[in-house]
């Protein structure tokens, strides 16, 4: 990376202010900051905490170590020295003393084993600190190096308001710590939460343990970051499964996600209620320099998106063969050495950042702390375009270039090619060499699936085929890489490891990577290239298989090791078990009796223990973090029990189903259920209809929905005209709005659905014009906006065209639409006060609009409603059969008010859930061409969020 380096300014006269947001906590009063296993603090709690802590650091400006794991003393310390004016240094603790010694800290805080401790190293401040520094973090993708970046206290409070603007956090989310508060990914977390009056779940549990989800879940999570290895391990702990009723969005940063991956989870989002946000950035911007959109994802998962609010891209050009990578400007893709697919890459360039989180400048000892603004824009290192969306790519990286033998390789291009067959690699590059990592045993597919043989369907281990090879041969594995890179299969080592080493960013080593190589050659005795491996000598790469570890991998074993990791054991000896924890932990006063916890382990020597673990004993033991060694060996995994939550979505039908049946057979009076369910439509309509990519795919399924609605209506009204005639033609092909009376008599009993069906037919009409398309997708929450304002003409009779009941609902389902868009605080606040201006007036009724108004609301401003698990159930299928209980309860409610009208709504809605069963298992056999089937094995409708 290189940055604009100005004259040197040094510390001017003055007083720093502090961090606003650290100074400001108390603001938030009760309001729960911070959530642990243990501890519960309020704003105002915490706010006590950490002028306590500033007093105890003094009055005088001090240079302050952290060396703290995710804790709250961590986190008051650093919040203390914030708001005091004094300067953090936030490190890892096993890198805490390397940076001790060259900086020479007034204050050391940290974990001393009998509890936290604050060391006063110098009676008086022992440094010439800027006024404008706050925060010094070690560079991303260091592995304790003493260059440090300076980070001011505008960049700190910009970065977590940019942030915290993009995510639209609200006061009311909670956020678990999953990295660590010493890599700026996971401090930006904090401080963007922080700054919105949001709450923490501060903890190091990893998200392979239970206990985690246990957290999570218990104090109502909304949100988590992961770096792209968070994801692997969310496939292994399944987390597409989970019942997560709180989740409202995931963040990912710390490296590039396989758009495959992105798209993966952007789906899976979608189904389940959450978004996905694709960040960009590095520690010399504070943190985020660039946020690619949910409703992008599906569409541009390549790309990183947009510049963060109150930052800029630009794109300065660079020497041709730097520019020769990734992606040419016209989309063609490259070869792994960066010879260009197609010839024009003139919009490829190194992507440069200028926003007011751009840091001071680096640091490389204690002298450099008084400088003032060195550096005013970033030159980040990588290679990008611009696309024709108007998103940035990143298509390589220039610092990781490697010549061999004449060529430039790009080690991140070969990852990628490795990583669309199925293997986990990191590759790293010296002059003369490429070293591969090639993990053994964990390829999965983007649903976390191992590959499949594509002829048997059978699971297989490295089976994928690479230039026709089987790569379960690293020295085959090593041929393939050789000859995709053009490169002499001297100049390639690769070797098998049990986990890619990583940082504890969770970043991949690649100094570590770049050891093995060091490593097999001193096993070897010998400098020489690696022997052709059809005969393989004792130590040649490319046949090996070395475990990792936390400081690195270890040698390589024996030739004859497998490629890929043994068959787990059921069981393993408690004294093997103790020597891997020792190992792992660096720990060599582990005993039997000991355990995960008790030894000291967190979150990332959580991950590498678990995999190590789970080769002994096959399947973990639930809570084997906590078991002590000697006791180690698989339980079952209990069930869940107890209360549920339901999508707000879910409980407004349910709810308007019944209120519309009860108000009818005059059981109470709650008027606006059919309003109210029209803005749910909207909501369900841009979740479910508007996020396929491809618009003649989309628009199909858009008619599909029209389908589902019309079509069991109008079967029900036919049947009920020939057997009552009670309605008439116009009923039967829905279109009393359009030719039946203008006044108000039972032909109007179906408007719901008549109105529901004209706009749905309209909207998918005009979804399928190209630039409606395109500026849907582009805008997503303008876009719907501006149908609320089409709608509100009608609304007003602004325009009229002479369907009465109809048009003039268009502008709810619009406002439901655009609920659905809303990202952020400001977005949710507009259409609230649409809403509160619109609806009053819409019917002269104060209670019926009051109906409207609260659902709209609650649309806006809930994601799920907790409730008891048999009243979950209930509301579910409530809301499932609600379009057939209201085609239904007019024939059946006029017949048993006599009797009680609770009887004849308890009557109306199991009518109704009859119908619906019967009809779903007409279509069950008709789609299997068995209609005359018996009924007992009837499969119920999969969704109960379609909209009815």
């Amino acid at each position: 990376m290189t940055v604009s380096t100005p004259p040197l300014s040094r510390a001017p006269l003055g007083t720093p202010a502090g961090v606003p947001f650290a100074r400001g906590l108390a603001v938030h009063g009760e309001r729960l900051a911070v959530l642990t296993s243990t501890e519960r603090l309020t704003y105002a709690d915490l706010a006590e905490r950490v002028d306590a802590c500033a007093e105890r650091l003094g009055t005088a400006r001090r240079l302050v170590v952290i060396a703290g794991s995710n804790q709250v003393d961590t986190l008051v310390t650093y919040l203390a020295a914030l708001a005091a004016g004094h300067v953090a240094l936030l490190a890892a603790p096993a890198q805490a003393d390397r940076l001790i010694a060259r900086y020479d800290p007034d204050v050391v805080a940290g974990d001393a084993g009998d509890g936290w401790r604050l060391d006063h190293r110098h009676t008086s401040p022992a440094h010439d600190l800027h006024p404008e520094l706050a925060v010094l973090m070690s560079t991303s993708g260091s592995t304790g190096s003493p260059k440090l970046v300076r980070l001011s206290a505008r960049n700190m409070q910009s970065n977590a308001e940019s942030i915290a603007a993009y995510l639209g956090i609200r006061e009311s989310d909670r956020a678990a710590t999953t990295l660590p508060m010493h890599y700026c990914y996971g401090l930006s977390v904090v401080n963007s939460h922080l700054s919105r009056g949001a709450g923490l779940l501060l903890t190091d549990l990893s998200v392979v343990d239970p206990c985690f989800w246990d957290l999570f879940r218990e104090h109502r999570g909304t949100t988590f970051p992961g770096v792209p290895h968070t994801f692997d391990l969310l496939d292994r702990v399944g987390f597409a499964e989970m019942s997560l009723p709180h989740l409202r969005y995931l963040t990912q940063a710390g490296g590039r996600l396989p758009a495959d991956r992105v798209q993966h989870y952007a789906a899976l989002g979608r189904r389940h209620g959450w978004n996905l946000f694709v960040m960009y950035g590095q520690t010399e911007a504070t943190a985020r320099m660039a946020y690619l959109p949910p409703d992008l994802a599906a569409t541009h998962p390549h790309t990183i998106g947009l510049p963060i609010p109150g930052g800029s891209f630009s794109i300065e050009p660079v020497p041709d063969d730097d520019a020769a990578t990734g992606h040419g400007a016209d989309g063609g893709k490259t070869t792994a050495n960066g010879t260009a697919a197609h010839d024009d890459t003139t919009a490829v360039g190194e992507l440069v950042y200028q926003g007011p989180n751009v840091m001071l400048g680096y640091a490389e000892n204690s002298s450099d702390l008084a400088l003032g603004r060195t550096t005013h824009m970033l030159h980040t290192g990588d290679l990008a375009r611009r696309t024709d969306a108007g998103l940035y790519e990143i298509v390589g990286r220039r610092s990781r270039f490697v010549k061999i033998a004449g060529l430039r390789v790009d080690p991140q291009q070969v990852e990628a090619l490795l990583a669309e067959r199925g293997l986990t690699a990191c590759c790293a590059g010296m002059d003369g060499l490429l070293c591969v990592a090639v993990e053994a045993g964990h390829d999965r597919d983007a649903g976390g699936r191992p590959p499949r043989d594509p002829e048997t369907g059978e699971c297989t281990e490295h089976g994928l085929a690479m230039g026709g090879r089987a790569p379960g041969d690293l020295g085959s594995l090593r041929l393939d890489i050789a000859g995709s890179c053009a490169l002499p299969p001297a100049a390639v080592q690769v070797f098998g490891v049990d986990a890619i080493p990583r940082l504890g960013s969770g970043k991949p080593d690649h100094a570590a990577v770049l050891d093995l190589a060091v490593t097999s050659t001193r096993t070897s005795g010998s400098t020489a290239a690696p022997r052709s491996p059809d005969t393989p000598a004792a130590g040649t790469p490319g046949t090996s298989v070395v475990p990792s570890t936390p400081s690195g991998p270890a040698a390589p074993v024996s030739p004859a090791a497998p490629a890929s990791p043994a068959a787990p054991r059921s069981a393993a000896d408690p004294a093997t078990l103790r020597d891997l924890y020792a190992e792992i932990l660096h720990r060599p006063d582990a005993t039997e009796d000991a355990t995960f916890v008790s030894l000291g382990g967190d979150s990332l020597s959580y991950v590498e223990m678990s995999i190590r673990l789970e080769e002994k004993l096959g399947t973990l033991p639930l809570n084997w973090h906590t078991t002590p060694i000697r006791d180690l060996a698989p339980r079952p995994r209990p069930r869940p029990f107890g209360g549920r939550a339901i999508e707000t979505s879910v409980v407004l039908r349910a709810a308007a189903i019944v209120a519309i049946v009860g108000t009818h057979a005059g059981l109470f009076t709650a008027l606006g259920g059919a309003h109210a369910l029209l803005a749910v439509a909207g909501f369900n309509f841009a979740r479910f209809r508007l996020d396929e990519p491809d618009r003649r795919r989309r628009l199909r399924q858009q008619l599909g929905a029209i389908a589902r609605i019309a079509v069991p209506s109008m079967v029900w009204i036919a049947a009920v005209t020939v057997l009552t005639s009670q309605y008439g033609l116009t009923n039967i092909l829905l279109l009393n709005g359009f030719l039946g009376s203008s006044t108000w008599t039972g032909a109007w009993h179906f408007w719901f659905v008549e109105v529901l069906v004209y706009i749905l037919i309209g909207l998918a009409v005009l979804m399928a014009v190209p630039w409606a398309d395109r500026l849907e997708r582009r805008f997503p929450f303008s876009f719907a906006l501006a149908v609320v304002a089409m709608g509100l003409l009608t609304r007003y009779e602004v325009v009229g065209l002479g369907v009465p009941y109809m048009l003039p609902a268009l502008w709810l389902f619009a406002l439901g639409w655009a609920a659905a868009r809303a990202r952020t605080v400001g977005h949710r606040l507009l259409l609230t006060a649409v809403t509160v201006a619109a609806v009053p007036g819409f019917f002269d009724n104060l209670a019926r609009e009051s109906v409207m108004i609260a659902g709209v609301a609650l649309l806006l401003w809930t994601v799920h409603v907790p409730c008891p698990a048999v009243v979950g159930r209930i509301a579910g299928v409530l809301a499932s059969a609600s379009l057939y209980i209201y085609l239904v309860h007019w024939q059946v409610y006029p017949h048993l008010t006599g009797i009680h009208p609770a009887v004849a709504v308890a009557a109306s809605l199991l009518a109704g859930l009859l119908v619906w069963r019967l009809a779903a298992l007409l279509e069950h056999r008709l789609r299997s061409g068995r209609v005359w089937s018996a009924a007992r094995s009837w499969t119920p409708p999969r969704r109960a969020d379609r909209v009815r």
